[in-house]
């Protein structure tokens, strides 16, 4: 879902409202989040995140990034492979 989706809606100045995509009266994600950088909520409070799971973070946002990007060339690859095969049997 894109960033511009979201509707921000503030409960006091530390936590967020993230509030996406209303059907039929029905809120379907209604997410509290922390408007305070460096903190998270656990528990319905707000909670300083520990050095050691900012660090985890980190590492893991970059393992995905690596997995995300060698996922994705071997869909373009085959797909090339199957727009070539396509090809030669005269389609498109």
């Amino acid at each position: 879902m894109r960033f511009a989706d979201y509707e921000y809606l503030i409960e006091g100045p530390r936590i967020k409202i993230l509030k996406v995509r209303i059907r039929n009266g029905k809120v379907q994600r209604r997410k509290r989040v922390s408007g305070v950088k460096g903190y998270t909520i656990r528990g319905g409070r707000l909670q300083r995140i520990s050095t050691q799971e900012r660090m985890n973070r980190r590492r893991g946002a970059r393992r995905g990034k690596i997995k995300r990007r060698a996922k994705l060339a071997r869909a373009l690859m085959k797909r090339a492979r199957s727009m070539r095969k396509l090809k030669s049997l005269g389609g498109r």
